[in-house]
């Protein structure tokens, strides 16, 4: 019997942040040896970092990368260890997303990936080239900087596979894994045992078991190990959350999981297992067959020997055979939790911001802003408390307190989150009052003030300049006069925000006097799908934990929230009407969700979100799809109603396109997130009354309600 222990590490993806990087790296190929891996991988581009976008077209990078590489293999922590170690690599002029199999002092050669990941939220085509060359290699002349370690001159470069003494190691990266024809099934079947991944796999709500599932199954039919490592926390863009779970698999069964979210700087996973078990399993006269008839890989020879005989296993302490567990997915709600929670802190770390400041309106979703930073200090309390020695070092160093050790996330809540109410004579008493004790309950400092003197001196100006005094639609006044009355509120709130953000740390006399806060915004993914908010108005502001989140999960996780965190304020958040107050308290309660305001319900948004995003469907092939899906919906007794409905989504996604130009950055939870940073690239101006779409529909409707008709007599 020959057991080997394999590692996964999953770190942070920091770009460019070369020294860190290598540190991390290596830490990572410490502990694995601790744990008596022989063999270590890491995530994807894991050296300069996945998300250096457009630097990864510079030489600086090449270089750099070059020069932490020749610092691992120098290192003698990688000494009798299969090193796996990502970074671009620029052979005879084109860009390659690379493996670089080594070990101390010699490189083993350079895979680069076959298949580059290059819709929703990935560019990596503009970037890099994927390597078309099937089981071909070419000489790589190696940079003078790693010659110097390794003494190489050349090593080859291509789709190739290692041959240590005991056994085959392959290399797919990420995307290769999700293709029809991916390469480990290939490799598998010409004899290759170990099957390296690694990966820079985003978070999406809902989607992990998904993603966890297909791994597992990669070895489920030809056998094998699988050892996956995903990169772990938010991109340098602030808009992609990567989310940890690497994990080893073999022959189907997975071995060892790393955490879905965490604060951990470095986390390695490692498994124990009988490479007699992959022989076994692959003794199958029929895929035998096959593996016969496959091209060969070239096998670039590797003098190392990952296994160790059975007597050494029983004598150790510390090894033991890994047994099958059962996949760890969150709950989606506690996927808004973990994931928010570990953007909010890492984004203020990496910053070094001294904190958040929230208008906190009494709503459903400045409350559940708020809650996040209340979960972002409830892990931190339970990292500092695990005695993750980091996060407490980041905690004093944002706080500016040397000595800070917190015994509850109120304390923190209470240095780092600054919420404050802007009423207007518009704002009722109960969302006041609802503002002022979640502050309370939370632990932040809290502000209640009133806006009223800026918003009149504004419209004194508008009134001395166009002579003109606007009013309420319930006054008299206009649409036009109604909505412009309603957005200088909106925006009031903005311009406050961002002064008493800047001010904050120097009225208090916080140590970090003089530092500024990251003001947070309130807007969901529904909303900004359907363009309902102020531009430049409390939305727009420096990052927005909820941008990716829908409404209908933001009032399931105050559900969650108030349950799992014993918090029964929250009941008043999630029963109350959702409304602006903008509109004078004479016009009755302002039903956002109202014919008259948003023109539809959150969960209407929700399925046309997904209809227009995840299965590609424009104006005409939504209406028939939800001539089918809605046929026996409550209110919608015929094809008209729900042609109006979808008419009235497209015209109002049209006309409101201009106000995405200027989305605050979030993290990507939301499969239909309408963010065209990345996500979702669509014009910004369209024929916003879609003439020959709309033709279609109406005459379809026509047609179908004369069948109707003719039913019926």
């Amino acid at each position: 019997m020959s057991f080997i222990t394999v590692a996964a590490a999953t770190l942070p993806s920091v770009p460019l942040d070369f020294g860190g990087n290598r540190d991390r790296i290596l830490r990572s190929i410490a502990i694995a040896k601790e744990k008596r891996a022989t063999l270590r991988t890491g995530p994807e581009l894991e050296i300069p970092g996945y998300g250096c976008l457009d630097h990864h077209l510079e030489g600086d990078t090449f270089l750099h990368s070059w020069e932490v590489l020749a610092d691992i293999l120098a290192d003698p922590v990688c000494k009798d260890m299969l090193i796996d170690v990502g970074m671009g690599v620029r052979h005879r002029n084109v860009r390659y997303n690379c493996r670089i199999l080594c070990t101390y002092k010699k490189i083993y050669f350079i895979r680069p990936k076959m298949s580059l990941a290059n819709d929703n939220l990935y560019r990596e085509t503009r970037h890099f080239t994927a390597w078309v060359k099937e089981r071909q290699t070419e000489k790589y002349y190696l940079e003078e900087v790693v010659r110097k370690v390794t003494g190489q001159h050349t090593v080859p470069i291509g789709d190739a596979v290692l041959s240590t003494l005991d056994t085959a190691v392959g290399c797919e990266t990420c995307e290769e894994l999700f293709t029809p024809l991916n390469p480990s099934t290939y490799m598998g079947l010409n004899g290759v045992e170990i099957i390296l991944n690694s990966s820079a796999s985003h978070a999406e709500l809902r989607k992990l078991r998904t993603r966890l599932d297909l791994i597992s199954n990669s070895t489920r039919k030809v056998g094998g190990v699988y050892v996956y490592a995903n990169a772990t926390g938010v991109d340098g863009e602030a808009r992609m959350m990567f989310d940890g779970s690497s994990m080893i698999v073999a022959n189907g069964k997975v071995l060892e999981q790393g955490a879905q979210f965490s604060l951990e700087d470095v986390e390695v996973t490692t498994a124990t297992f009988d490479i007699e078990e992959v022989r076994s399993f692959r003794s199958s006269i029929s895929r035998n067959v096959q593996a016969a008839a496959q091209p060969e890989y070239e096998r670039i020879e590797c003098e190392l020997r990952l296994s160790r005989p059975a007597d050494e296993l029983f004598l150790s302490k510390s090894l033991e055979i890994s047994k099958e567990i059962e996949i760890k997915v969150l709950d989606p709600m506690e996927e808004i939790y973990m994931s928010t929670a570990v953007f909010l802190w890492q984004y203020l770390v990496r910053t070094n911001s001294a904190g958040y400041f929230l208008a906190l309106s009494g709503g459903l979703d400045s409350s559940t802003t708020a809650l996040m930073v209340f979960g972002m200090a409830r892990l931190v309390l339970e990292s500092i408390t695990l005695g993750e020695e980091k996060t407490l070092t980041d905690l004093r160093r944002v706080t500016g307190d040397a000595k800070f050790s917190p015994k509850s996330p109120q304390e923190i809540v209470s240095r780092l989150f600054h919420t404050c109410y802007m009423g207007t004579v518009n704002s009722g008493d109960e969302t006041r009052t609802r503002a002022r004790k979640l502050g309370e309950t939370l632990g932040a400092y809290h502000s209640d003030i009133s806006i009223d003197e800026a918003i009149t001196a504004h419209e004194l100006i508008i009134e001395k300049t166009l002579d003109f005094k606007p009013r309420y639609k319930i006054e008299g006044g206009s649409d036009a006069e109604n909505l412009a009355r309603q957005n200088i509120q909106a925006r009031n709130r903005m311009v406050v925000s961002y002064e008493l953000a800047q001010l904050s740390t120097t009225a208090r006399k916080l140590p970090r006097a003089g530092a500024a806060l990251l003001v947070l915004g309130s807007g969901n993914v529904d909303e900004i799908l359907r363009g309902y908010y102020t531009k430049y108005d409390a939305s727009s502001a420096d990052i927005s934990p909820l941008g990716s989140i829908s409404k209908i999960d933001i009032k399931r996780f105050q559900r969650w929230a108030k349950d799992q965190w014993d918090l029964p304020i929250l009941e008043e958040f999630i029963e109350a009407t959702p409304s602006a107050e903008l509109l004078p308290l004479s016009a009755g309660v302002q039903d956002d969700e109202a014919d008259s305001e948003m023109g539809m319900t959150y969960e209407e948004l929700s399925v046309f979100g997904l209809l227009r995003k995840v299965d590609h469907l424009g104006p005409w092939s939504t209406y028939l799809r939800l001539l089918g899906q809605w046929k026996h919906r409550p209110g919608y007794p015929g094809p008209r109603q729900i042609a109006d409905k979808v008419k009235k989504f497209f015209r109002f996604y049209a006309i409101n396109r201009h106000k995405a130009t200027i989305i605050t950055p979030s993290i990507h939870l939301s499969a239909y997130n309408p963010d065209d940073n990345r996500h979702d690239l669509r014009p910004f101006l369209y024929v916003v009354n879609w003439p020959w779409q709309f033709s279609k529909i109406d005459a379809h409707v026509d047609e179908l309600e004369k069948k109707l008709a003719a039913q019926v007599n």
